[in-house]
This record gives C-alpha cells, sequence and structure tokens, in this order.
C-alpha cells in the first residue's frame, strides 16, 4: 500500500517554493492517500509511550516548548502502517522530491510524533543550523479538533530585524502566514536565518491533543557527525531504541 500522495507532491513547483517569502514554505493538502491517511490515525502511537516535555529550558531567552514527545529509532514497536510509511519516507521517490524543493543536499531524516496539550505552546524561533527542512504531517481532523482551539502554525516574518540567536515575541514579528494544521495536509519549510515560526497556546478542552508527525530534514554537518561517532542520531538520541 501506498501512503504518499505522489501525484500532488510531483504537482509542487520548486521554483514556487523557493521564492515563498518571507522563506521557503508549501502547504500541502492532500499529501497522504486518502487510505493511507485513514489507517495511519487510526494506530497513531498512544500518548503513554512519549516522553513529557514541560518548562525545559530554551536559550536565547525564548519560552519552553512544552509537547508529549516520541522520537523515532530502529527498533521502536510501531504499528504496520507505521513501519510502512516510515519505509516509503526512507526510499527514493520521497527523498527525490525533498532534493527537488530542497536543492541537491546531502541529508539524514529523523522522525517524531509531537502531541500538545491546553496551554502548550511554540515560541517565535529559528530552527538549529543542522536543519536543513522540517515537513510537518497532521493528523488531527474536525472530528477531534475545533479551529477554536487554536495550534495554527504561524509563519513569521522578521523582516529580517532579528539575529537567529535571539528571542523575539510574537508582538515583535510579523503573520506572514496562518497554517491549520488539521485534515490530510501537511507542511513543508526550509530553515534560513530568518526562518521564524510558531504556535500561541492551545486552547482546547482538557483531555485533548493537538498530534502531528514530523520529518527533520539534517544536514550532514560537524555536530551530526561527532553524534554520530558516539552511536546517536542527528537528535541526539541513541541509535537503537530501548
Amino acid at each position: 500500500m501506498k501512503y504518499l500522495n505522489l501525484k500532488r507532491l510531483e504537482e509542487i513547483p520548486a521554483e514556487s517554493f523557493q521564492s515563498r517569502q518571507p522563506y521557503p514554505w508549501a502547504n500541502i493538502e492532500q499529501s497522504l492517500t486518502p487510505d493511507g491517511y485513514e489507517r495511519l490515525r487510526a494506530c497513531l502511537p498512544t500518548v503513554e509511550r512519549f516522553n513529557k516535555h514541560v518548562g525545559v529550558k530554551r536559550a536565547y531567552g525564548q519560552g519552553p516548548h512544552d509537547r508529549f514527545l516520541l522520537h523515532y529509532r530502529p527498533g521502536l514497536e510501531i504499528a504496520e502502517p507505521w513501519k510502512e510509511f516510515l519505509a516509503e519516507l526512507q526510499g527514493p521517490v520521497y527523498q527525490d522530491f525533498l532534493r527537488r524543493m530542497l536543492g541537491n543536499h546531502r541529508f539524514i531524516p529523523t522522525f517524531e510524533w509531537y502531541y500538545a496539550w491546553e496551554g502548550c505552546a511554540v515560541s517565535p524561533h529559528c530552527d538549529a543550523a543542522r536543519k536543513l527542512a522540517t515537513h510537518i504531517f497532521y493528523f488531527n481532523t474536525e472530528d477531534d479538533w475545533d479551529s477554536s482551539w487554536g495550534g495554527e502554525i504561524l509563519i513569521l516574518d522578521s523582516e529580517r530585524r532579528f539575529p537567529v540567536h535571539s528571542g523575539p515575541s510574537f508582538d515583535d514579528l510579523k503573520v506572514a502566514a496562518s497554517i491549520e494544521p488539521r485534515g490530510n495536509g501537511s507542511l513543508l519549510f526550509q530553515r534560513t536565518h530568518h526562518s521564524w515560526h510558531g504556535v500561541r497556546p492551545l486552547r482546547c478542552p482538557q483531555g485533548k491533543l493537538r498530534r502531528l508527525f514530523l520529518v527533520t530534514v539534517n544536514i550532514p554537518s560537524f555536530q551530526v557527525w561527532w553524534r554520530r561517532v558516539r552511536g546517536k542520531d542527528p537528535d541526539g538520541y541513541r541509535l537503537n531504541a530501548a
């Protein structure tokens, strides 16, 4: 079974993506096949398996990014559809899509599930320099996430007034786009020195979760190489699951 909607991915022009302002990004509707999307939604990992990150200090005065996080490593027990999807993401067709969109770079993908609850936020930030891009797949629908609860991913325009290593607030930045992460869709964006993005605090009821799956496209930098020497992946996790 195929999960990626290859026809939809092929339709996205790389030139338009690269010229998008304030930095390269694309909100891709119907990123997955309808059947594939429903199969993956039906067997998402349960929150009990996640690590809970609360109040973790960030550099430059940026606010914490509270969330439940499950990082994929070889050997992690996941449902068969997710194994098949991850195999696709590591296969040549998806890798060629990324190279077409991002340039002919060498890269190492890593994978994580992010769930967030009431009050969680993502303060404005640019990603680490080792990250070439991020591809975020949405796993909430209108049936389990109301738009009034927030959760939009904000593409922020700094007008290049703030260095990467700083901590501007939402009020310091302009909202260039507000992406509602619901339904069968995904957001691909490329990391630059001004690729500011964030999420305002969630307003969902207790017990509701905003659910995302992330592909991080890592450049094989010295940091990534040194982590590999020590038996870790680009995100700093041990290569084999516990």
